[in-house]
């Protein structure tokens, strides 16, 4: 019997909150055999968030083994996730992911992520909500964070807002020391970096909504 990674605190604030969850959300797992470090924890911390309410289900794949369920999802690293509402039993993808495990100040990404989709409201500003709908060209965002950076949650979390809001954003964490490569092709000096379109646009740091915005206007203009 593996030792559990949430403590009684955390099991029991981490069930409080879920108390707000409103509809189904569905948590693709994506693991894999080859040289990952942190998938079985991953895995194993998914296992025991998602037994703290039976609004959560958690599907678990292998990344080379299920690579056609993978490449449906664009996972292409692994450990990943996917956080989707459910349907019916249907999946309903926001295009939210994660590269890498969500621990340490991550955690609370996860959380908030699990209740958003839930609400299935980003939560977003009416003008922020207007720039996305008028988006005619996707928007891919990597928000490179470390699990000690208290700041990243917040530069996580908005980005996945405004997947959430927009079927034309796709936005992913990556836990910069689990993708040192990846870090190193973008740039990666401090965290939260936020990665727009493959290098088009780059903001450090955790900022505002509207600055976002802007940020994502400037890199789409270039």
């Amino acid at each position: 019997m593996n030792t559990r990674l949430l403590d009684d605190n955390i099991t029991s604030q981490v069930r409080d909150a879920f108390a707000s969850l409103e509809q189904p959300v569905k948590v693709l797992f994506f693991g894999s055999q080859e040289g990952c470090q942190y998938c079985g924890d991953t895995q194993q911390l998914l296992e025991e968030v998602t037994a703290l309410s039976e609004k959560l289900t958690l599907e678990t794949y292998d990344l080379q083994q299920d690579a056609e369920t993978a490449a449906q999802y664009g996972v292409d690293k692994a450990p990943g996730i996917v956080i989707a509402a459910d349907e019916g039993g249907e999946v309903l993808d926001y295009g939210i992911r994660y590269a890498g495990i969500p621990s340490g100040h991550e955690f609370s990404s996860l959380i908030t992520d699990l209740i958003q989709v839930s609400r299935r409201d980003s939560g977003l500003s009416e003008a922020t909500r207007q720039f996305l709908a008028n988006l005619t060209e996707p928007v891919h965002m990597m928000v490179f964070v470390t699990p000690t950076c208290p700041y990243c949650p917040r530069a996580v979390v908005l980005a996945h807002q405004m997947a959430m809001e927009s079927p034309l954003v796709h936005a992913e964490m990556v836990e910069a020391m689990e993708f040192p490569e990846l870090s190193s092709r973008f740039g990666v000096s401090g965290v939260p970096q936020t990665t727009i379109n493959m290098g088009k646009g780059t903001v450090v740091g955790a900022v505002p909504e509207g600055h976002l915005v802007q940020e994502l206007q400037n890199a789409l203009a270039r």
